[in-house]
């Protein structure tokens, strides 16, 4: 293991500005991160590292000549495979999109481009962001660097993994029902799920287009808000971008948290929890208190239809969206059909995987004459309740606590023939996206097998600054070592 790549963000920002090494040299030592482990955690559809290179080389140049660089120019990060890069393939993980090459960046792309990252490459993760456990992907399964014989979470599995084998300095996921903070939870890293509307999602593969949001996933607390710094903002092309100001997403970080009123719902602590996530969780709330905080616990009754909901929505919303992957305009086309009938079925049979068909139909069936008011509208109405019980806790509290999972990372394959098993271990983000607010995993203890635990800091609209100052005072008492 290169010592360069054991560094947070921060630290590579003040080493390069510091001209304590380059920005090739850097990348060269996660590239070699990347040779030495890919084999046994598969985090990286492809990697490019040409592309990486000439990348750093520019960046050593403009430092060399004087050029005023971002605080992360230079630093080499991987992107999750559903974000369009320009001349680089995006797959989005499924055989459909096997060769697809994007001729324009995703909104985040072009703003990491304008900071002078460095791409190491493109990440794994389950097809289309239907999953929990990266095993979905058409190509590979990651394996969690913390025990290769655990899933690493997903869907953005792979961006989690990247990080916590240090073959990436940060990574960029999307969260549709906990797709960022369920992997950070499962391999010990920080993932923020961003208020809806703070990142501009033009250029992401669309799954749920009212659930989805694009957020960093980094090894510390303030490397997470650097990133916040450069991704966040308005964009014209995305109708639900909100156009406001967001100032510095570090700016709070350092303060201590006296003062803050934080909720923590009965309903997260009930049936399905193991007593390892309630012990480490409720263990941070007390160390929370001791730091001055105000704890109470609340109630938040229309959480426990959350998850059926969020499925039918979010289910509906990808029968709609995936259905423009036909074999006709882009993405993988039956060779042997005889109309056009036939060719939909088998471009879409051949191109697409189990899960996302299981969830095309569920969509399709709910969006369906005579189920539309059964189940789509009801859905949409519990979604207006859950809001409804976030809005009543903040207007109490400022943050509410809870567990991101309701286990640690399980086995590869232990939850693959049960669906409905597996779904239930999103009963606690799914409602963080359903009433699009921001939420903050960062890592709260082990359990037993001495796999990592998380917990996630939950704050209402555009509170991130809030979450990461909260989050930054755990993080200096859990690890007893200064803020990075």
């Amino acid at each position: 293991m290169s010592d360069l790549t054991t560094k947070s963000v921060y630290e590579h920002s003040q080493a390069l500005k510091n001209g304590e090494y380059s920005s090739v040299e850097l990348t060269k030592a996660y590239l070699g991160e990347i040779k030495a482990k890919e084999d046994s955690i598969g985090a990286y559809i492809s990697v490019n590292e040409d592309v990486a290179l000439e990348m750093a080389a520019a960046v050593d140049k403009k430092r060399a000549d004087g050029e005023d660089l971002s605080d992360i120019a230079g630093i080499p990060a991987g992107m999750k495979d559903n974000l369009c890069t320009k001349g680089i393939k995006t797959t989005c993980a499924s055989k459909i999109l096997e060769n697809y090459i994007p001729p324009y960046d995703a909104c985040v792309i072009e703003k990491l481009k304008a900071s002078d990252y460095v791409l190491l490459g493109k990440l794994n993760m389950d097809e289309f962001a239907m999953g929990s456990t990266t095993e979905n992907s058409a190509f590979k399964v990651t394996h969690n660097p913390c025990d290769i014989e655990r899933v690493p979470g997903g869907s953005s599995g792979g961006s989690a993994a990247a990080v916590a084998a240090m073959e990436a300095a940060y990574t960029l996921g999307s969260d549709t029902g906990g797709s960022i903070r369920q992997p950070a939870s499962f391999c010990g890293v920080v993932g923020m799920k961003p208020t809806y509307g703070t990142v501009s999602r033009y250029g992401l593969v669309a799954f749920a287009s009212s659930l989805d949001q694009i957020g960093p996933l980094t090894k510390t607390v303030r490397d997470n808000a650097m990133i916040m710094n450069v991704i966040a903002g308005h964009d014209r092309r995305d109708a639900t971008s909100i156009k406001r100001e967001y100032g510095d997403f570090t700016a709070e970080i350092g303060k201590d948290v006296k003062g803050l009123k934080i909720g923590i719902p009965k309903e997260f602590f009930g049936e399905g929890i193991s007593s390892s996530v309630k012990d480490c969780v409720l263990a941070a709330a007390e160390k929370y208190e001791k730091m001055g905080a105000d704890i109470t616990w609340v109630s938040m009754p229309s959480i426990e239809n959350a998850l059926s909901a969020y499925y039918v929505i979010s289910s509906a919303e990808a029968s709609s969206n995936l259905a423009r992957f036909d074999g006709v305009r882009y993405g993988v086309r039956a060779n042997d059909f005889e109309d056009i009938d036939e060719l939909y079925k088998k471009s879409r049979s051949q191109g697409f995987g189990a899960e996302v068909k299981r969830r095309i139909m569920l969509g399709t069936f709910a969006l369906s004459s005579g189920y539309y008011d059964a189940y789509y509208k009801k859905a949409l109405q519990v979604r207006s309740l859950v809001m409804k019980d976030f809005n009543a806790v903040f207007d109490k509290f400022d943050i509410i606590l809870s567990p991101v999972a309701p286990t640690a990372a399980y086995k590869l394959g232990e939850k693959t023939s049960d669906p409905l098993e597996m779904y239930m271990g999103d009963a606690y983000s799914v409602p963080i996206n359903i009433a699009g607010v921001p939420a903050l995993a960062l890592p709260c203890g082990k359990n037993s097998d001495g796999m990592p635990v998380g917990m996630q800091l939950i704050g209402k609209a555009f509170s991130e600054p809030m979450l990461y100052r909260a989050g930054a005072a755990f993080e200096k008492e859990y690890t007893g070592g200064a803020d990075k």
